[in-house]
C-alpha cells in the first residue's frame, strides 16, 4: 500500500469514526494541536471534542463527492476533497458540501489529521 492509499484509508476511517459521534475515538485520530479553520475562524479541538461529547454536534453522513487530491511532502500528506454531510448542529438538521483541506502528519506508526480548512460550495 502507498502513503497516499495508506492517508485516503485513514481519512475513509476518520470519516466513519465521525458519524459514529464517539468523541474520544474522534479525539484519537487528531493531534494534540488539531484545528479546524472555516469562515467564522479557527476552532480548537477541544472545542469540536466537547460539542461531540455533549451531543451539541452530530455527525450522521460525510461522503466524498468529488475532487480528491492527495499530496505528499516527507511525512506529511495534504487531502483535498469535496464532501457532502448531514447531521445536527443545536438539534437543527444541517445539510452541507464544503471543500476540505485535511493536513495528515506520521505518529507514532499512524497517520493522524493535524489540521482541517473548510469551504462551502459555492451555490
Amino acid at each position: 500500500m502507498t502513503v497516499k492509499d495508506e492517508v485516503r484509508a485513514e481519512a475513509a476511517s476518520s470519516d466513519a469514526v465521525l458519524i459514529g459521534n464517539d468523541a474520544e475515538l474522534i479525539a484519537s485520530c487528531w493531534t494534540d494541536d488539531w484545528v479546524a479553520v472555516d469562515a467564522t475562524g479557527v476552532t480548537s479541538k477541544a472545542d469540536i471534542i466537547g460539542w461531540i461529547a455533549s451531543g451539541r454536534l452530530q455527525h450522521h453522513t460525510m461522503t466524498t463527492v468529488g475532487g480528491e487530491r492527495l499530496a505528499r511532502v516527507g511525512d506529511t500528506v495534504v487531502l483535498t476533497a469535496r464532501k457532502a454531510s448531514s447531521g445536527t448542529w443545536d438539534a437543527t438538521p444541517y445539510e452541507i458540501e464544503e471543500w476540505i483541506s485535511q493536513v495528515y502528519v506520521r505518529s507514532d506508526g499512524r497517520w493522524l489529521q493535524a489540521f482541517c480548512h473548510k469551504a462551502t460550495v459555492a451555490a
